[in-house]
């Protein structure tokens, strides 16, 4: 191609960009420099932004964080549509946006690479990463063997500790999260200390990136949000620092954070939404390539598989570029151990291997996992990173919506029932889940090995599982609802693959019949340490389960081979589910029945059996004693019972 074509190209108006065919921005256009956004050096900065449709390009800088006019820096046209400026000089603590010209058309973005930002991420700043780091900064963190051994903990940052009985001084904030030696009422654990003892070995944080929906000038207001509305993918929320104000703060005190779960044992998962942006016209994608990063219909119009009005377009090379080097930033620069993508049925099969393998590099004990849902987005079918394609994701798990449903109804139908409360027929899809989501017996496969299958009963969406329960059993007493909440908990924990449960899960959360508590009231969403001493046996419950998990491999297999040998299904009356374990130096046997009425179960071998779990007690101390083949469970409840392998 001649200079002359190049430079045509090089301002060519948006309007003869066809943003259903990117080819030639991707083909002719494509940066692979790493050095996109702002480089620190003591004694300069350079910034590079890719914007290939703009015909001019200026960095703007600014004295203080609500400037509205600042001083306009030319920048100079680079290659593969990049522009670059470099400042001399230390530039830490310097306030930026950029502005680009396509068509006749200014715009004002900030950076998309940006690592710090001003209150509400309405600027970039440029800064010194190296005066982050917290005062015990370490690479270490707590072992991990193999992805099955994880057992998840999905919490919200502001959730765990803005109850006003948490004991925990700063409420709402990332550094309430590693406050350690908190009560509660009755003196009850909190905070990490009831992280901890209860035994899991990640905590999974819903969005903590800057996000668009909580007003950091605001803090003193009521205001609350999950967070799924990006605005700054590579910042820090702001609104869980103790002042959003100082760009550096937000940074360090969540390397406080996640440094204090390392050193407590907690590995940390991340929640990443490059699926969708908040708005499109206000995000820097847009103002600076306008359409390239998104998807369209044939009519023009954006795509909007993910239901909030638009889809990013990872198969676009500079999209997967950007979300590659976006995690492998947090997985360095915080030392995090692991992704939760969501609605990762937007993005394409090849930009999450790329990301597995991104990330593999840097730790090979780095989780990724997502919800492989399969979404309506202009994308093929063979090509969407879903579940139907999780045959082509080798490494990568997904949410295994199937256990969901089938253990509590259908949580698009409120009234919809599952195994646990009624619902008859489900045998077949709890054994499925039960065995990993994997091929057993002339099931169909989902899933081709444990670790890309994550179980789960309840997650920050949809209603808690305690409040389907008061929906679909009215009439029920509280006593058999908790007795169906320890079951349907105690499938998931006992099932091959990863368990996920849900803060507060262990203490029966409710949201007071909350659906979609996205954005409701600290008084919906905050875990409630009253019910948690209230409900301490219920708690005890879930922590032996997950001891019993940790301390027994069957429960943790890791290949199809293993599963198929070791776990055997056997025979159970209707509406319960049966099966065996067997290991080199003991065999178990575990019974889940959700009838209710007692069942009696014959097991394939005679044996003199140490009952483990029962509809009360679960853990690794023996509850009772059996002797023989005959067992009697007692209804909505699950049973384990474990003998020496040559019994």
């Amino acid at each position: 191609m001649d200079n002359e074509t190049e430079n045509q190209l090089e301002s060519l108006p948006i309007a003869n960009i066809n943003p259903l065919n990117p080819s030639e921005l991707d083909d002719l256009y494509f940066y692979e420099g790493k050095d996109l956004g702002n480089s620190y050096l003591k004694d300069k900065t350079a910034f590079r932004l890719w914007a290939p449709l703009a015909s001019e390009a200026k960095l703007v800088t600014y004295k203080h964080w609500d400037d509205t006019d600042g001083m306009e820096i030319q920048m100079v046209r680079s290659e593969k549509g990049t522009w670059t400026i470099l400042l001399n000089g230390n530039q830490d603590g310097l306030i930026y946006t950029y502005k680009v010209k396509v068509g006749e058309t200014w715009s004002e973005a900030v950076d998309p690479y940006v690592r710090a930002v001003t209150v509400n991420g309405d600027k970039g700043v440029v800064i010194d990463l190296t005066d982050t780091n917290s005062k015990r900064w370490t690479r270490d963190k707590p072992p991990l063997e193999k992805a099955e051994d994880i057992v998840i903990y999905e919490l919200h940052t502001r959730d765990l500790s803005i109850h006003p009985e948490s004991g925990i001084h700063h409420k709402g904030k990332f550094l309430g999260v590693v406050e350690a030696g908190t009560k509660g009422p009755e003196g009850a654990k909190t905070g990490l200390d009831h992280i901890k003892d209860l035994g899991v070995t990640h905590v999974q944080f819903i969005p903590i990136f800057d996000f668009a929906t909580v007003n950091e000038k605001k803090l003193n207001e009521p205001q609350y949000n999950w967070g799924y509305d990006p605005q700054n993918y590579n910042a820090p929320e702001g609104s869980y620092s103790t002042d959003p104000y100082q760009p550096k703060v937000r940074i360090r005190e969540l390397k406080e954070m996640i440094q204090g779960l390392h050193d407590h044992g907690l590995r940390v998962i991340m929640d990443v939404v490059y699926n969708h942006v908040y708005s499109v016209e206000d995000s820097n994608f847009h103002k600076l390539v306008p359409k390239y990063f998104f998807r369209y219909n044939a009519d023009g119009t954006l795509s909007n598989g993910t239901g909030v009005g638009n889809d990013t377009a990872s198969e676009r090379k500079m999209m997967r570029k950007f979300i590659v080097e976006s995690v492998t930033y947090w997985a360095k620069e915080f030392n995090l151990d692991g992704f939760r993508f969501d609605l990762m049925g937007i993005h394409d099969v090849e930009t999450m291997n790329v990301v597995k393998k991104a990330l593999t590099e840097i730790d090979p004990t780095l989780i990724v996992l997502g919800e492989g849902w399969d979404m309506d987005t202009p994308l093929a079918q063979e090509l969407k990173a879903n579940q139907k394609n999780a045959f082509k994701m080798p490494g990568i798990a997904h949410f295994n919506d199937a256990i969901r449903d089938g253990l509590k109804g259908f949580v698009m139908n409120e009234h919809d029932k599952g195994f646990v409360n009624g619902k008859p027929g489900m045998e077949d899809i709890i054994k499925k889940g039960i065995a990993g989501g994997l091929k057993y017996d002339e099931d169909i496969a989902t899933y081709q090995r444990p670790d890309q299958v994550i179980n789960y009963v309840e997650a920050h969406d949809n209603y808690t599982l305690w409040d389907k329960l008061l929906i679909t059993n009215p009439d029920a007493t509280e006593e058999k609802r908790k007795q169906m909440h320890k079951l349907a908990s105690a499938i998931v924990l006992l099932s091959q693959g990863i368990p996920m449960i849900h803060a507060g899960q262990e203490f029966m959360r409710t949201k007071d019949g909350d659906e979609n508590s996205y954005q409701s009231s600290d008084w919906i969403n905050r875990l409630d340490w009253k019910r948690r001493a209230e409900l301490d046996r219920e708690v005890e419950y879930m922590k032996g389960l997950i001891s019993l998990r940790k301390n027994h491999s069957v429960f943790r297999l890791s290949t199809p081979e293993e599963i198929e040998e070791q776990l055997q299904f056997i025979d159970a009356p209707p509406n319960a589910v049966a099966f065996t374990l067997k290991h080199q130096d003991y065999k178990m046997a575990v019974i889940h029945n959700a009838n209710w009425d007692a069942i009696t179960i014959t097991l394939p071998h005679e044996g003199n059996w140490s009952v483990l779990v029962d509809g009360q007690r679960a853990g690794m101390e023996e509850i009772d004693r059996i002797k023989g083949s005959q067992v009697t469970v007692s209804p909505l409840s699950s049973f384990v019972l474990k003998a020496n392998s040559n019994q």
